[in-house]
Formats: structure tokens, C-alpha cells, sequence
């Protein structure tokens, strides 16, 4: 009966020895395991490098906001490289073409009088006196030159002034236009300078050709109506009110004009 009731208690014993074993075994596994084994991986998409910094690169003006400048002070031409529609008005309709030279031969440039954002109001021959054209400054057909010089007629005092940025260099006598045949006032462009000879001897030596138009041509007329400035073969007509309508004056005058101021230069005639 002894050796009964003592089996249970070894089987139990048994038992608690064989759990004991098995959790000190799987102690030992895991501390023998490296941090891979324990952990599982994680995979993760690296970091990218920081973008580069975008290079500082200014964005152009356009065209009419550089040339504004220029413009307001009225030393701007356009130049024709390729014809060139003119408008009425800033996008409005074309009344007529600038061709790359004038009917006289020489290169065409516009003198730029007004501008509404990218429209320029330019001096043009097509026009009548006082009426500007207006071309878009980003036509491919234009290029665009600044200069200094300007011309200021003043009819009540019959002289002619030459002036590079605003200030005067030379002030000339000249004719102006006789009762009948006034010289028109207002803004105007030199667009050709020509030989005298070319044309006859009451010319002078030289001819600085003017967009404007005479629309009180003496009875008669042959000669074409547009204004100039010229020389002359009657010197004693110079301070006086004996032409049809152009400013004269003697030829030396007008040389030293043709040799400093350029096609496109702004000519302003007042009373």
C-alpha cells in the first residue's frame, strides 16, 4: 500500500523536472539568437538627397517695359527688317504696310511717339499729320534703337534747333512756309536723308525728307507734297516766310544736320 500511494508523487515529479528543463532550454536558444533572429527585418525605401536649390534666373522684362524708358523721352525707333502691318489703333485695323525701305530708297525707321502696353504709336508716312500707327512691339518684322537726338522748330522765331539729349548743340536760321502755304506744326520723323542735286538746285546741297504732309500746296504745285527740311540756292530767302511749306536753310547748316542726326530722329515744329 506504500509503494502505491508514493507512485503519484513521482510522477509528478517527473513532470515538474521535464517543464523545468524545457523552459531553461528555450532560455538558452533565444539568448543564443542574434538580433536578426529576435527582430524580424523591416524593409524601407531610403530617403531621397534634397532636391538642388532652382537656379536664380531672372525672367526677361518684355520688350515694351525695357523700351518704355527710351520712349518717354522720345529716343526710341523702330527699325523694318520685314514688312510690317500698321494699324488704326492698338489691334484694330490695318490700314496700309511698312515696307523694309522707304519710296526714296533709304532704310525705314519709325520714330516711336506712344505706347499702350505692348502697341507702339509710331510716325509713319502712311499716316496723315498728327495720326500715329501702331504696330505690336513683338512682331519678328521690328528691332528696336535708342538715340539722342531730337530737332525743335519754332516758326514765330524762324529758327531750327538741334539738341542731343535735351540739351541744344547748334540753332539755325531757316525760311518757313509763306501766307497761303504755312508750315504745319506738330510731331513729326526724319526719314531719308538725300543729295540736293538730286533733285534740283532750289534744294541746296542737302534734303533731310520728313513724314509730314503739306496740305496747303501754292496753285500750281509740281513738286509733291511732303515736308523736309533742305538747303537752298536763294540764301537771302532764309529768315523769312517764302516757302511752300519746308524749312530752309543755308547749306552749311544742313550738312552739319545730315551728318549728326539720324533716320527716325523726332522733329517737333510749333508756332
Amino acid at each position: 500500500m506504500a509503494s502505491r500511494s508514493v507512485l503519484p508523487l513521482l510522477l509528478l515529479a517527473a513532470l515538474a523536472a521535464a517543464l523545468v528543463f524545457s523552459v531553461s532550454a528555450r532560455s538558452r536558444a533565444a539568448a543564443q539568437r542574434t538580433p536578426e533572429q529576435v527582430a524580424p527585418q523591416i524593409l524601407t525605401t531610403p530617403t531621397p538627397p534634397p532636391a538642388p536649390a532652382p537656379a536664380d534666373v531672372s525672367k526677361p522684362k518684355p520688350r515694351w517695359r525695357s523700351l518704355a524708358s527710351a520712349r518717354r523721352r522720345g529716343r526710341a525707333v523702330a527699325i523694318v527688317r520685314r514688312s510690317v502691318p500698321l494699324r488704326a489703333r492698338p489691334n484694330g485695323r490695318v490700314v496700309a504696310r511698312a515696307a523694309t525701305s522707304t519710296e526714296f530708297g533709304s532704310s525705314r525707321v519709325m520714330s516711336i511717339a506712344a505706347q499702350r502696353g505692348p502697341w507702339l504709336g509710331v510716325v509713319a508716312t502712311e499716316m496723315p499729320n498728327g495720326k500715329l500707327a501702331w504696330v505690336h512691339i513683338e512682331n519678328p518684322g521690328l528691332r528696336f534703337r535708342r538715340h539722342a537726338y531730337s530737332l525743335h522748330a519754332d516758326l514765330s522765331g524762324r529758327w531750327l534747333e538741334l539738341r542731343r539729349s535735351g540739351r541744344p548743340i547748334r540753332r539755325i536760321t531757316v525760311a518757313i512756309g509763306r501766307p497761303g502755304s504755312e508750315t504745319p506744326t506738330g510731331r513729326f520723323a526724319v526719314t531719308d536723308k538725300l543729295s540736293g542735286g538730286n533733285y534740283g538746285p532750289y534744294y541746296g546741297c542737302c534734303i533731310l525728307a520728313l513724314n509730314g504732309h503739306q496740305p496747303k500746296l501754292p496753285a500750281g504745285w509740281q513738286g509733291g507734297n511732303r515736308l523736309a527740311i533742305h538747303g537752298t540756292n536763294a540764301p537771302g530767302t532764309i529768315g523769312s516766310p517764302a516757302s511752300a511749306g519746308c524749312l530752309r536753310a543755308a547749306d552749311s547748316d544742313l550738312e552739319l544736320l545730315i551728318s549728326r542726326v539720324p533716320l527716325g530722329t523726332p522733329v517737333f515744329i510749333k508756332n
